[in-house]
């Protein structure tokens, strides 16, 4: 459940630090020299890292820097502007290898294992309700590197960019699902293994297999071969490669 919004800020402010076209004190006020954009938002990503979004406030990234919290506000107008800032230098980290001989397919997977893997790092990108894209130079340059893996394939550009958008979500609800998970695991101190065979003598009673025959036999098998009800790892790669074959029947019809 997202908690807070990109673009939420002033746009005109929010583009300047994006593209630090202002990286010093803003107004005219005269600011720490050992203060700047990218040390707050560095600070604010080890914060919302180490306590998720909720425990982020211009106040907390001024104690992790060892500042006064009126300090930052001579670099940064306010934690909706300093999301978005964090937000695009996170998508900065994404690896961009040269395509080479790779094909399609190969690309694509690469891209969606990065988004899973990046997420996993930051888990508070889950959060951030991103429906008005971040404008940064790390968001653009990391969509423009991904739809490069879908042109010259014979589809148009709105398929391009709705392919390319249907291989993101999946990513990102994957592993929203699997960041549900652990954090499940580390509230109730119970790994699903654990929780189901707690509860499978009593579900066994009133579970009839007779009455729930479908239920019953792919239920255990899932199980069994999970060891839960769920492997959020399993879901992303058997759905990511899902989606490349309905991708690749796309390509063909072309």
């Amino acid at each position: 459940m997202a908690t807070e919004y990109s673009g939420g800020g002033d746009p005109v402010r929010s583009l300047a630090l994006l593209w630090r076209t202002q990286d010093g004190p803003s107004s005219g006020r005269r600011g720490r020299s050992d203060l700047g954009v990218d040390r707050i938002v560095r600070a604010g990503i080890e914060i919302a890292d180490a306590d998720g979004l909720a425990a982020l406030s211009m106040r907390k990234v001024a104690d992790h820097l060892g500042v006064g919290t009126m300090s930052l506000y001579t670099y940064v107008p306010g934690k909706a502007e300093l999301i978005d800032v964090m937000l695009d230098t996170a998508y900065g980290e994404t690896a961009r290898p040269e395509p080479g001989t790779t094909g399609w397919r190969d690309r694509l997977t690469q891209i969606a294992q990065e988004n899973w893997a990046l997420y996993h790092r930051h888990p508070w990108m889950l959060q951030v309700a991103t429906g008005r894209a971040v404008l940064g130079p790390n968001a653009i340059a990391k969509y423009d590197y991904e739809l490069t893996a879908l042109t010259g394939l014979g589809l148009t550009d709105v398929e391009v960019d709705a392919t390319l958008s249907l291989v993101l979500g999946h990513a990102e609800a994957a592993a929203r699902r699997a960041m549900e998970a652990t954090q499940t695991e580390q509230r109730s101190g119970m790994t699903d293994e654990q929780w189901w065979n707690a509860h499978a003598p009593l579900l066994g009673q009133l579970m009839d297999p007779q009455r729930y025959p479908t239920a019953s036999r792919v239920g255990s098998a899932a199980g069994e071969a999970h060891g839960s009800a769920h492997d959020p790892e399993h879901a992303f790669e058997f759905g990511l490669e899902r989606i490349l074959d309905g991708i690749e029947a796309l390509i063909a019809g072309r």
